[in-house]
């Protein structure tokens, strides 16, 4: 099929263009947020073309991840709209902004999204995560945490930047990812490319998901499948994703920084997690099962 899609999640999309379509993507001369074209750190085949809107020619269906872009999707199109998100605002309570349409489908990418959006009468489905599995894996070697994450400054408590300091207490810890420049208390590398993030990030101890309210992050499943041990806040769709022999999950964070001390105490212990992170993210969110779930819905359509 040739496939339009925008170029918003970075992550996300490396895994989606990995099939067996056509993937046509906008571009403009400043490379903004309506015309990105391919990416610069991401590792995606030729398969994606990059083109002008306008000269985008016989689409067979359309991924849309912004409202605002169903206005620019040829009305004989068929739309699956991917919501990454969780609810904001009247939470649990929040209408989605394409609740009771008949014209389109919302896939969303976990569980809870679809159990918190209310969708009225548009047609839902689930299509959970998979991803490229990285080439790093888990060695452990520095005494450091590592926590993967955008724009911390900004999102405070979404994102748990009120946190770090107590598990900078107990180890090092290095922050990965946008917009991490200016953060306080932490080694931050600003936005690497993902080959040299996965590398970096598999030498610390443990990885860190501190989000309070967030869709299930990518870097999440990606620390899990290097093999790394993780310590994650017990919210969303984290509990789904993480058993408790794969890692250690709480809504008190003073268990989470005492499994911290823990597993820089004990590196044979974090190792015994990792391994069975990786076992479970590999099985749950593999790439095969990823594009198998998408081309079922794409020949449905």
């Amino acid at each position: 099929m040739n496939i339009l899609l925008w170029h918003v999640h970075g992550s996300w999309t490396t895994s989606f263009v990995q099939g067996k379509h056509r993937y046509l993507v906008p571009v403009n001369e400043s490379r903004d947020a309506w015309g990105r074209g391919r990416a610069r750190t991401f590792d995606w085949p030729d398969t994606v073309e990059e083109l002008p809107l306008d000269q985008i020619r016989d689409v067979d269906v359309a991924i849309a991840q912004r409202p605002e872009e169903l206005d620019l999707i040829p009305p004989h199109v068929p739309v699956v709209y991917v919501e990454h998100n969780t609810p904001k605002g009247d939470v649990p309570n929040t209408r989605h902004p394409l609740a009771d349409r008949d014209d389109l489908l919302i896939a969303h990418v976990t569980d809870f999204n679809d159990l918190f959006w209310d969708c009225g009468g548009t047609r839902t489905t689930v299509i959970e995560h998979g991803i490229v599995e990285p080439k790093a894996r888990w060695t452990g070697e520095l005494d450091r945490l590592a926590i993967v994450t955008n724009e911390p400054v900004r999102r405070g408590r979404v994102t748990g930047t009120d946190l770090f300091p107590r598990f900078a207490r107990v180890a090092p810890l290095d922050v990965f990812g946008m917009g991490v420049t200016g953060l306080e208390g932490a080694t931050v590398h600003e936005d690497p490319p993902q080959h040299v993030m996965h590398a970096e990030v598999a030498k610390r101890r443990a990885y860190l998901h501190l989000c309070r309210w967030t869709s299930l992050g990518l870097s999440l499943i990606e620390a899990m499948q290097m093999g790394m041990p993780v310590l994650a806040l017990a919210t969303t769709e984290a509990i789904e994703a993480i058993p408790p022999d794969a890692g250690v999950l709480s809504t008190r964070v003073d268990t989470l920084v005492e499994a911290a001390q823990w597993l820089i105490d004990e590196p044979d212990e974090a190792a015994r997690l990792g391994a069975r992170a990786r076992q479970v993210a590999l099985a749950r969110y593999g790439l095969d099962r990823f594009l198998a779930d998408w081309d079922r819905l794409l020949e449905d359509l």
